[in-house]
């Protein structure tokens, strides 16, 4: 399964997605491809925040290497399943999306934890370190439930 986790800048949270994501494959020996991307292109080429990088680190995730890229219409094809981070990330993708195959992919991250009631991960850019720690653990989670989604389609 092909996923990409979408945030706004693709510094913060999509990357942390990303890399808990990539690591839980992998834990299990699963094969799948994940990317991030974001919808603004604030960030492009850039690293992840420092602070991603850290609390991705902590739990034992390396996350330096990626860097920002903007979401771009192929993308649609290319993945499977692309997890939207907010109502407004969520939005922009709709509105991108040219037809019902490519809408039914766009679902938002925490209805795998929640279903249907499009709870929003919220931005940590402009708090402090403990709301990393808090978008790690949602984000955790709601990896926990699609690697385990992935795990029993490949079964």
């Amino acid at each position: 399964m092909k996923v990409l986790m979408v945030c706004l800048g693709n510094i913060c949270r999509s990357p942390l997605a990303e890399g808990i994501l990539r690591n839980k494959l992998e834990m299990r020996g699963l094969a799948g491809e994940v990317d991030s991307a974001g919808t603004a292109a604030y960030h492009t080429g850039e690293k992840p925040d420092r602070r991603s990088i850290e609390i991705a680190k902590k739990h034992g995730i390396d996350i330096s290497y990626q860097r920002g890229r903007q979401f771009e219409m192929a993308d649609f094809k290319r993945f499977d399943k692309i997890y939207a981070m907010d109502r407004h990330n969520y939005n922009d993708l709709i509105a991108l999306a040219r037809d019902p195959i490519e809408r039914q992919k766009v679902e938002m991250i925490l209805n795998a934890v929640n279903p249907k009631e499009n709870r929003s991960v919220p931005d940590p850019y402009y708090g402090g370190k403990d709301g990393f720690i808090n978008v790690y653990n949602m984000l955790d989670e709601a990896c926990e439930v699609i690697v385990n989604m992935i795990e029993q389609k490949s079964n």
